[in-house]
């Protein structure tokens, strides 16, 4: 499966031990780039759990819809 997906930051974001949850003692970078409290994962990736092989999806305010026809640049 694919997903569409797109940053507003412009630059890194330095992590330091002030990001390190007392609780749980440590912290989760986003990489699926569907959280809302991005670049921390807030569990969002649960979502895609279900995507079929193949499927180009685009998550937008919670809501997955399917992509059907995908056009690249380069083609």
């Amino acid at each position: 499966m694919a997903r569409e997906v797109r940053h507003t930051a412009t630059s890194p974001l330095r992590i330091d031990e002030d990001d390190i949850d007392e609780e749980k003692g440590d912290i989760a970078i986003c990489l699926c780039g569907l959280s809302s409290n991005y670049p921390f994962c807030d569990s969002s990736h649960r979502a895609t759990h279900d995507e079929a092989p193949g499927a180009v999806y685009r998550y937008e305010s919670g809501e997955r819809r399917e992509i059907e026809n995908v056009v690249y640049a380069d083609e």
